[in-house]
């Protein structure tokens, strides 16, 4: 029981890490992102080809990749979504066009990734001897992984809560037509919120590309369960995506420990239907 709670605390880490991303862009800048997997897998084939041709270290990379992902959320904000938010005429109307927007970059992003990358699946070994944690044999890729999420995760949550940006991204998440009747210019509040759920997912990247295998078809598997998880904790609720990451890679890693491993998939969707059923505005949003 101790070594399924330790590997699913492991593994929920960086489900957490994906969500915190997704939890932005929708809950602040209101663009449901359907191409989230593929942005983190740019990252992890990126942070893999350094790897491989430069010896370069994932954590090295790390401090590269988290800002070009900033800057490419920033790009695409600016270029793809400001139209879309400048001609919709309610919420209901962005979601639906950034939802269409998103599913085509998708399948731009997925098919530039297969020419570059190949359709193989690839990994790369870094950092994977065991480490002795509570009587657990935890590779040491992983608990980086998880630190990784932890670190994120509580200076995004410390931000939102302590600073003057974290009350502005508050107010726009929650009242964003009140928002510039007291100065606030929503549009830029949404391009930062977009980029950096972008960054995020560039940092989640990073973390699977550390100890797990993936192709270039795998992106939507991420989004899911971001979407998932973000729907579970809570729509713009970074402590509720935090603790429903962690959650959801407890359910998987028990169902998989002490079930049948095809079965992780279903259980994890089995859960989501019930939380969309019996409480739609998630565990932790507002009743």
């Amino acid at each position: 029981m101790l070594t399924t709670l330790i590997l699913g605390l492991v593994l929920g880490g960086t489900y957490a890490l994906l969500a915190l991303g997704l939890t932005l862009q929708y809950g602040i800048a209101r663009i449901m992102n359907l191409a989230y997997g593929e942005l983190t897998l740019i990252a992890a084939f990126v942070v893999v080809a350094a790897f491989q041709a430069a010896g370069i270290p994932p954590l090295a990379a790390l401090i590269a990749v988290v800002p070009a992902g900033y800057a490419l959320g920033w790009v695409l904000y600016t270029v793809m979504m400001r139209p879309l938010v400048a001609r919709s005429e309610s919420r209901g109307r962005l979601e639906i066009d950034s939802i269409l927007a998103t599913f085509g970059l998708l399948f731009l992003i997925q098919g530039v990734l297969l020419v570059s990358f190949g359709a193989n699946f690839t990994s790369i070994s870094y950092l994977d001897r065991g480490v002795n944690v509570f009587g657990v044999s935890v590779a040491l890729n992983r608990l980086i992984a998880f630190g990784i999420c932890v670190v994120a995760a509580g200076a995004l949550i410390w931000a939102l809560a302590r600073t003057r940006w974290g009350l502005v991204m508050r107010a726009v998440a929650l009242t964003p037509g009140s928002a510039p009747l007291v100065g606030i210019d929503v549009n830029r509040v949404a391009r930062q919120g977009f980029a950096l759920g972008t960054a995020l997912a560039a940092a989640g990247g990073v973390s699977v590309a550390m100890y797990q295998t993936f192709s270039a078809t795998g992106g939507v598997v991420f989004t899911m369960k971001a979407l998932v998880i973000v729907i579970m904790g809570g729509v713009g609720n970074v402590a509720g995506a935090l603790i429903a990451g962690l959650a959801l890679g407890l359910i998987e890693t028990f169902v998989s420990t002490t079930i049948d491993p095809g079965l992780t998939m279903a259980a994890t969707f089995l859960i989501f239907l019930i939380v969309l059923l019996w409480r739609p505005q998630g565990l932790f949003g507002r009743g």
